[in-house]
Parts: C-alpha cells; structure tokens; sequence
C-alpha cells in the first residue's frame, strides 16, 4: 500500500508519457536511411523506433514474430511484415537459398510447395500460419531448394526452424516451439484449457476483431500431444535409448525419498536397515470428479502413451476387469461412501471416477497405478492400483503400510482376492499391514480405533494419511475439460499433471525435509518431556506390565492392539436407543416417524439449554450486533419448536395439554461460566431460512418454550389413553440420553482431574498456571452441560416410571459429586477411610472398572494415557530417524539419476544428444550439492 500511496501522485504524469507514445515516431524520418518516410513503428521492439518499409523488414529478418504497426496520417494502425515484404527464408539461418531462383509470382507460374517443371532448381513459397506465444502470424515462406532436398521433408524443415508442423504433408500450420512450452506450462500450473489458450493468442492478435483470426484450435490439440509426447521421451533419455520401449511407468518420476533398491539404497541395505526402517507407505484414495464420458466412436482414438506413465495399460486393465467377480461387499464398520457407491451407475459416462496410489510420506503419485472406476469404487480396482504400486521398484522390501479409508474392510479378503486372480500379483514374503487415515479413521466405529490408527503403526513415523486428498485440489480443476476428452487424451493429460505434481514435490524436497527434520525433533522432545512426566508419577511394576503389552500388541496387531480402548461395557447410548427403535419398532403403530420426533423434541430441548447458556454469556445491556444475533437465533428456534408441536398432533392424538412449564437450569450447575468471550463467538452466519413463528410464540422467548412430551403428560395418563408406545419410546430415548450423558461426566472428570495434578499443581509459573486454569475452566462448562442435560432425561424418566424401578437407577447428582478424585489429586491425604466415590462411577458397565482385577477407573485413565504418550513418543522418534534416512536416500536417487545420464553422454555419439546429457549431469549435480550441502550433519551417513 505504501507504494501505491507513492504512485498515486504521478498518475496523471505515466498517463501522460504512456499517450505520448501514440504520436509519430522521430518526426516521421526512418531512422536506419535517414531518407525515406519512418511510418513503421514495432511494438515488440524495446524502446521507440521509426523504420520505412524496407528498413523494418531488413531489421526483423530474425524477428518474425514481432508485431509492426504503420501511421496512416493520423494515427499507428496494425500491419503485419509479410505485408512489407518480408520473406521468411527456411533452411540457411534466415538468409535466401544459395541454389534458389527466385520466382517473385509463384502464384502466376504454378511454383508453388515443390511443383513445377522437371529438372528445373527453384524457390517453391507458400504461405503459413504461424502460432506464437505473442499471437497468430501469417507469413510468406522461402523454401530450400538446395540439391538433396525433398518437398517430403518441409515438415522436418520447419522443425530445424524451431517450428512445429500441423502435418506431415504440405504444411499450411506450424507452432513455435515457445508457444507449444507456454502452453504446456499454462495447462500444468494455471489448469489453462486448449480453447482458453487459443482464445488469449487470438485476442493477442486482434482483440477487437478476433474472429478475423485464423481458427488453428483443433491444429492446438493436436500438436501440443505430440509435443509432450515427445518432451517426455526426451526427458527420459529415450531419445537416446531409441531401441529401448519406456515400458510400464518407463515415462513416470517416482518419489526421491521413498526406499528403492538399486536406485537410492546403499548396496548393503539389508544388513543395515530393519524393515520397519525400510517399509514402502501408500495411500490410495479415489476421486469421483474425475469422471469420463463415453466416447461415439473409441476405434478412432490414438494412443502415444498407454500405461507409460500413471494411469495403467488399457487392454491388461480390462482383461483383469472382465475376469474379477464384483461380490459388491457391504461395510460392517460403517456407511463408508467409499463402498456402498460402488453400485453407482451412469449410463453416459464411461469412468465414473479415478483412484490413484501415492507414497503417504511426500505425496507422490506411484508410476502405472491410476485406474479407472466404472461403478463407484470398488475393491477389483482399487486391488489392480494396489498391486502395481507394490511391485513398483520394491525388490526386496518387506512390509509395506497400505492407507485406506476402508482400509478395516478392504484388507479381510485382500489376499484371497488376488490369489484367486490370474492378473494380481504380489512381491513374495511382502507383509502388508492396513490402516486407516486419521481423518477417515473418525467416521468408523470405534473398534477400528486402535486396529487401524497410524499412532500404533511400528515404524510409521508421523503421518496422517490424508495427503493424497490434498493432491486431488489441482485436478478437480482439469476434470470438467478432460470429461469429453478422447480416452487417450485424457490419459496423457492425467499423466502429465500427475508427472509435474511429483516433479514440483522432487524440487522441494531438499526443504520439505528440512522443515520436517526441525518439527521432528522439536515435537519429540516435547513428547518425550510428557512420557517422562507421566512416567514420574507411575507405579513402575504397572508401567512395566504396560510397557510388556504395548510391546507385543504392536508385534501381533490385530486384536492385540485394543489394549488401547477403554475396558469395560458401556450402557445404550441415546443414538443406539434411536438406531434400535428405528429398527424394531416397540409396535406396528401407523403413526411412523414417532421416534425421530422425539429425538428432534430431546435435540430442541438440548439448543434451548446452549441457547440459555450462551445468553448468560453476553454483557448486559447487548450490543446491536448481538441483539440481531440473539433474535436470529431464537426465531429460527421458535420455527423448530413449532414445527414439532405441528407434528406432534398426529402421535399425541390431539390431546390438550393444559397448563405451561419454563424450563429452568439449576443454578448449582450454572457456575462457573463466567469466562471471558470474544464478542461474536457464539455468533456465527448462518445461511438457514428462518421462517417466520407466530405472533402467540412470539410472546415468549424459545430458549424458554415448553416442550411437549409423553413425559410432560406423565405415565397415568398416557397409559389412560393408549400412548403406552410412546411411553416406551420417550423411555428407551432419554435412558440413552442419560447414559450418553453419565459416559461424559466421568470422561470430562477423569480429565479435570488429570489436569489438576499433571498441570496445575505442578506449573512452574503464573503464565502456566493461568492457561491451565482456563483449560480447566473449559471442562467445567461442559461437565455443567452434561448435568444438566442430565437432569432433563432423568426428570423425564421418572415421570415415564410407573414402577419407579428405572428411576432408581438413576439418581439425583449433587454438586459435591463433581469434585475433583482427591484419590488423583491427593494421594496422602487424611481419612482416607471413609471416602467414597460417587454412585455414577459405578451404574453398570462401569462397576467392571473398579473391581480390583481391572484395577480402577482412574488407572484405566493413566493406563490409556500412558499407551497413547508412549505411542506419541514412539511415532516422533521414528518421525526423526526416518527423515534422517530420507535425506540420504534423496541424496542417493540424485546421484543415481546424474550417473545414469553420465552413462548416456559417454556412450552418445550424436553431438546433440552428447550436449543434452551433459546438460542433465549438470542438472542432476545442481541437485546433489544442493541436498549434500543443507543436509549436512543432519542425514544419516554413507558408510
């Protein structure tokens, strides 16, 4: 901004210089023969200059591409040079044929591209379009006519002249190099299409008139694949190992830092590396964006590349395709999309989706592994795309991490699958060990926790398995242009982006790794001060005996592994109460739809309760902006009470319930809230229609609307008139709220009791001590809310009771209840003897937590504490020796890729294919230095 504010003051001065720009140039004398009328200015040329005709055309006879404009007396308007006379002369660096006759009306006499009398030595001309990164030219073109010469080989002609021919035959098009790169770059980094691209050319050559322009699109498309095509086999030194094939991923980059035998390993890496050192980690995940339509005619498209670079072989895929069984098998865990889609089905498209294996540590796509989905994503593909990546340059290798989103289910019948499978194949004595991404991992069921979470993955180091989702962003944009793209087409776009994906990921690896190394190190010692805190205060026999369990529950996993759950049952919970019901209804009543009305009626009660604490939050009297805020919220509370109570009319029979109740909150459970907020917190947008209430709801405020409930009848009375159905299912529901509920509290109270004793009583200063009362402060609001909401099931229960049997069960929670263990907080305290625990540490399941086997609740706190600080300490540690190793092996793969185009520049016998080795040693060495030189004293050594 601040120079912007310098700027300003001369605006009027560049506006003015800028204007002065459009008068004739040098008084209108050509400034090269100081004779002739200088009406000719160019556009492209640095600085202002004034030309006649011949003299512009003699000072661009190497700058064809440069735009001219002549002064037509009143102002500069566009010319071209062909319009001057320029002649491109082809073949003899820019100057005419030596053996040429010139025919100066090639036209007239018929010498025109190679025709022409027998015998007779001539220049053929003909005009070209011409397409360059500043627009598209028209001009005149000399061609040589020396003895040897073809009028077969124009095209190779052009391509000398750094010119991409349209055709083979009769060129009329040609690209310039340089607009070919632009387009390529633009299509990779700015996700250009071929259309926008040539549209931007077109508007650089006429952009008032631009249908004027010659339309060269189709021309683009075509040329511009040939021309990666050949980038590519450049790149990969096929066109100096012209008799070797690219084979399967031969025109792929892989990942420099991932293990790779025979490429960045130290020839005796099986004696120095355990296999938890050298493990291969993927991800693979599918993207439904990437869809493909159908093509009308398939037996037309032409493939450059198939299975050379990313996207596997075509014929082998659907071979492997038509001979898997689709058992279409259904999640047990939870309602992935990731499976129940794979019925999915669109008659017009021809690939749904695409699903791709990358390495889980640095992001790169692995070379001939993307496949196509046909219906959804199902395991016969996501098998094909595993197994190709797993025999990618993994001779040798072991154990291999497999990252899923349905990784729980995906991996029960993985092998069976492919030993049933003639086209699946995996490296011998390869261990393979499932997991899940952390994010992923929240949507299953809980049981999948401590089975398939990377924070017990031996060796995994710290990752969350979620980066190939990030990789998806760049091609979600190219999707909607290569959805109508021919099947190869689209193919060899996928590969390119995915091959510049890994490219930029290899070019900032040096620092990635880097940053990785300091975050590394500094998390670890933070873990490990929180393991050796907690250690401190530990009975040393119970860390050894958890210490012996972690141990072999990381050798045996599986089952093994839920030594890091919580043990003992739990009761119903309000969402199991809810699923149970929905499933086997308490009758064949009519009147479906009755239990989600009475969980939306639990759910209204529960916004009313956030609603009154949020309110008790705000300063008295509100700002303006919190008035808006506070009404907004009510009304839309309002339109959800009176939506239930509409509905409600069917299940309640129309029964008139007389009198009015206001919820109230117990002031004992209220305390405590008063913590400092940013003004808004509780005050986001909200993009929801309110729909406006009634003027009689109006009257009182939502948060304190009566809910109307079987409980607000009581259980008499609902028995009296035949509601005893929904007696059961009100009964059912909030039992599940007050277990919900208690399983809260007791979690929320083993937390603030951990927090008082590791971080309160032990803070080392004020700062330290205020944020760990704030922590504290946090639990306590939630311990409230869980009271509270208590309180309404268990007032609800004892009205739905007939027999009080229920009720008994649940009993009134006290204040005192909820204070801090004092068998955490105070070890050595006096009169011990008569202290009790309260009655909601032991309803049920929980009972089976204190009895002396399992050795107490709050032990079963610090025994999942302790795993999970272990664990934390164990992934940073191995985080560390892996980046260290990764530096060494990244070092290695760039020696290696400098070593194999040493080779090809010894062994070129060509003078240009010996100088474009050389060019890559140099680059491949730049490389070497560059990571040798930051990694220094950081990777492990070579020895």
């Amino acid at each position: 901004n601040d120079f912007i504010r310098e700027w300003l003051p001369w605006r009027t001065e560049y506006l003015n210089v800028i204007l002065e720009g459009e008068q004739l140039a040098k008084g209108g004398i050509c400034e090269q023969c100081c004779q002739a009328e200088g009406s000719i200015r160019c556009m492209s040329c640095t600085g202002v200059h004034a030309w006649c005709g011949p003299c512009a055309v003699k000072a661009h006879r190497n700058l064809p591409f440069h735009k001219v404009q002549r002064w037509n007396g009143t102002h500069y308007q566009a010319t071209s040079l062909m319009d001057l006379g320029f002649l491109w002369h082809v073949g003899h660096g820019g100057g005419p044929c030596p053996q040429a006759q010139e025919n100066p009306n090639p036209e007239e006499s018929g010498y025109v591209s190679g025709e022409g009398p027998p015998n007779y030595r001539r220049s053929s001309r003909s005009q070209m379009t011409i397409v360059h990164t500043e627009g598209i030219f028209t001009h005149e073109v000399s061609w040589c006519s020396c003895p040897g010469s073809d009028p077969i080989d124009l095209h190779l002609s052009l391509l000398r002249e750094r010119l991409f021919p349209a055709s083979i035959s009769k060129p009329k098009t040609a690209f310039t190099f340089e607009v070919l790169n632009h387009f390529l770059i633009d299509a990779l980094e700015c996700k250009t299409s071929a259309m926008s691209f040539y549209q931007k050319l077109k508007r650089f050559t006429n952009n008032a008139f631009p249908d004027r322009v010659p339309d060269r699109y189709r021309e683009l498309m075509r040329v511009s694949r040939l021309w990666r095509d050949l980038k590519h086999r450049k790149w990969f030194g096929f066109g100096h190992d012209t008799e070797l094939d690219p084979g399967e991923g031969g025109l792929a980059l892989f990942c420099p830092a991932c293990p790779q035998p025979g490429i960045n390993l130290p020839p005796d890496w099986k004696a120095r590396y355990d296999s938890n050192t050298v493990t291969r980690q993927y991800v693979i995940d599918g993207n439904f964006t990437a869809q493909h339509m159908k093509m009308n005619k398939p037996e037309m498209d032409v493939s450059l590349s198939d299975g050379k670079g990313y996207m596997v072989s075509e014929i082998p895929y659907q071979s492997h395709l038509q001979q898997s069984v689709d058992n279409k098998e259904r999640s047990t865990c939870s309602n992935h999309r990731a499976i129940n889609a794979a019925n999915i089905n669109k008659s017009n498209l021809r690939s749904t989706g695409i699903g791709a294996t990358a390495c889980a540590r640095h992001g790169c796509f692995v070379p001939h592994s993307v496949v196509d989905f046909q219906k959804g994503e199902r395991y016969m593909n996501t098998d094909y795309s595993i197994c190709n990546a797993l025999s990618y340059h993994s001779e040798n290798i072991t154990t291999a991490l497999v990252i899923y989103d349905v990784g729980c289910q995906w991996s029960v019948n993985f092998r069976s699958r492919v030993k049933s499978s003639s086209s699946l194949f995996l490296p011998s004595g390869l261990e393979i060990i499932p997991a899940v991404g952390k994010f992923h991992l929240a949507a299953h069921k809980l049981s999948c926790f401590p089975r398939y979470s990377l924070n017990f993955v031996k060796g995994a180091g710290h990752l969350d398995g979620e980066i190939l989702e990030t990789l998806w962003a760049p091609f979600n944009k190219i999707s909607p242009t290569a959805r109508s793209m021919t099947q190869a087409h689209r193919q060899e776009v996928y590969d390119d982006h995915m091959r510049d994906s890994n490219w930029k990921k290899l070019v900032g690896i040096v620092p990635s790794l880097l940053k990785k190394y300091k975050t590394s190190n500094k998390c670890l010692e933070d873990m490990n001060q929180a393991y050796e805190q907690l250690n401190a205060v530990l009975d040393p026999n119970k860390v050894a005996r958890w210490e012996l369990d972690a141990v072999k529950a990381e050798a045996d996993r599986g089952e093994a592994l839920d030594i890091y759950l919580l043990r003992g049952d739990k009761a119903p919970t309000f969402h199991e109460a809810q699923l149970k019901l929905g499933k086997n209804p308490v009758s064949s009543s009519p009147n479906l739809g009755s239990v989600a009305w009475l969980a939306e009626g639990i759910s209204i009660e529960n916004s009313q309760d956030q609603l009154r604490y949020e309110l008790r939050q705000l300063p008295s009297p509100m700002s303006a902006r919190q008035e808006v805020k506070t009404s907004e919220k009510r009304q839309r509370l309002s339109s959800r009470i009176e939506k239930f109570h509409s509905t409600g009319q069917a299940f309640l029979k129309g029964l008139e319930i007389d009198g009015a109740f206001i919820p109230q909150d117990d002031p004992a459970f209220c305390a405590q809230e008063d913590q400092e907020k940013e003004d808004g917190e509780f005050w986001e947008d909200d993009d929801t229609v309110l729909e406006a209430p009634d003027e009689e709801v109006q009257e009182l405020a939502s948060e304190l609307m009566s809910i109307w409930m079987p409980s607000s009848i009581g259980a008499a009375k609902l028995m009296e008139i035949g509601l005893h159905d929904l007696l059961k299912e009100e009964m059912e529901l909030r039992i599940g709220q007050a277990n919900d509920c208690l399983d809260q509290l007791r979690t929320d109270l083993g937390s603030k009791a951990m927090l008082y004793r590791q971080n309160f009583r032990t803070a080392n200063s004020t700062r330290e001590g205020t944020r760990t009362k704030k922590e504290i402060q946090k639990v306590v609001v939630r311990i409230n809310k869980h009271v509270r909401s208590y309180q309404r099931a268990r007032k609800a229960i004892l009205r739905l009771d007939l027999n009080d049997n229920i009720g008994e069960k649940f009993k009134e929670i006290q204040p005192e209840d909820l204070a801090v263990s004092k068998e955490v907080t105070e070890e050595n305290r006096f009169s011990q003897g008569v202290s009790k625990m309260a009655w909601f540490w032991m309803v049920d399941g929980e009972q089976n937590l204190l009895n002396g086997d399992s050795g107490g609740l709050m032990e079963e706190f610090y025994r999942i504490n302790w795993l999970k600080a272990r664990a934390r300490r164990d992934r940073w540690r191995e985080e560390v020796s892996l980046v260290r190793h990764e530096m060494l092996w990244t070092t290695l793969w760039f020696q290696y890729q400098k070593e194999i185009w040493e080779t090809r520049a010894l062994q070129s016998t060509e003078p240009g294919k010996e100088a474009y080795a050389s060019k890559q040693v140099e680059l491949w060495s730049d490389f070497t230095k560059k990571a040798g030189l930051m990694f220094q004293g950081k990777q492990m050594e070579c020895i």
